[in-house]
């Protein structure tokens, strides 16, 4: 009962980061619209490494995985632009299959909502939905851009009461 009331309030904070962000982008025009949605999703893979209480925590569900997981999966991303060369909004689910190296399938679902400045620098943080339960997901990186290709490379923390998992995700997407 205490986890889905945590969940609750991490979405509620979540929306509420994202409001803030159109809101603020959207009280900054000049006359024009700045808040154009783009979208840039595409494929991810990485890696995750499991604390010891995460690997118990699996193990209690009859799932048996060392402690690094590879990670496969899609991320759907709409960013807000807001600026030539200012912050944009970004939003984004991340759906990954992790373990398959192993066997195993552990899905998780992350929901981020986030900043990213003109050179590429981004955080984001959100609700995050896996075998071990819920918590909050805090991530970071860069994206490399190169004509309409963009290469993201992101560092994901997801402390939980199990444990704490570290994931390093790269992929790419294309801007149409």
């Amino acid at each position: 009962m205490m986890q889905i009331r945590q969940a609750i309030r991490y979405f509620i904070l979540a929306a509420l980061a994202i409001f803030l962000c159109v809101t603020a982008a959207q009280a900054q025009t000049t006359g024009r619209q700045i808040a154009v949605p783009i979208s840039l999703s595409g494929p991810r893979v990485g890696a995750t490494v499991l604390s010891s209480g995460i690997g118990d925590k699996l193990r209690e569900n009859l799932i048996d995985v060392g402690p690094v997981v590879s990670q496969f999966g899609w991320q759907f991303e709409k960013r807000f632009k807001t600026g030539e060369n200012g912050l944009t909004a970004v939003s984004e689910w991340v759906v990954l299959a992790g373990g398959l190296e192993q066997g195993v399938i552990l899905p998780s679902v992350s929901w981020l909502v986030g900043l990213r400045t003109g050179s590429g620098l981004e955080f984001g943080v959100g609700p995050n939905i896996t075998p071990v339960g819920v918590a909050l997901a805090m991530a970071t990186g860069v994206t490399f851009k190169k004509g309409n290709l963009n290469v993201p490379v992101n560092v994901a923390v997801v402390p939980s009461r199990a444990g704490v998992r570290v994931s390093v995700l790269t992929g790419f997407n294309m801007r149409k």
